[in-house]
């Protein structure tokens, strides 16, 4: 089974790429997996299996 996570990213006009980076990473140690970042950088799909 999956759970999924719905993050509304507000990464600043300065090092746009490096803070998300930042936040992928910060999820990644925790578990959670890219599923969808839509156009537009707004929002970031993340999933991983719930019982790990």
């Amino acid at each position: 089974m999956k759970e999924y996570k719905v993050v509304q990213m507000k990464l600043g006009l300065r090092n746009r790429i490096k803070n998300l980076e930042d936040l992928l990473n910060q999820y990644a140690r925790e578990g959670w997996r890219v599923v969808e970042i839509p156009s537009g950088w707004q929002i970031v799909v993340f999933e991983r299996d719930k019982n790990r």
